[in-house]
């Protein structure tokens, strides 16, 4: 089944804020797409460029990789993407 683009949006930013990705705390860029189906991965990197893009989702650029976390100062916007509101 495929998934929409609002759900994979709102399934990624669910995954960042369970587990308190914000601002300095981050994850690898390619770790976000694994909780999903693999037939997939493409359309979730896709919505993740699209949230960087927004800036609900701020990069970090490291030498072992690239770095995505929640942006703080959108904290009211992923809130209610999130939790419904």
């Amino acid at each position: 089944m495929k998934l929409t683009s609002f759900v994979i949006r709102r399934r990624i930013l669910l995954k960042l804020f369970t587990h308190r990705i914000w601002g300095g705390k981050h994850t690898d860029y390619d770790l976000v797409p694994r909780s999903f189906p693999k037939d997939q991965w493409q359309d979730v990197r896709a919505e993740l460029d699209q949230l960087i893009r927004e800036g609900l989702i701020v990069t970090k650029p490291a030498h072992y990789g690239l770095q995505v976390s929640l942006n703080v100062r959108m904290k009211a916007d992923i809130e209610r993407i999130v939790l419904g509101g």
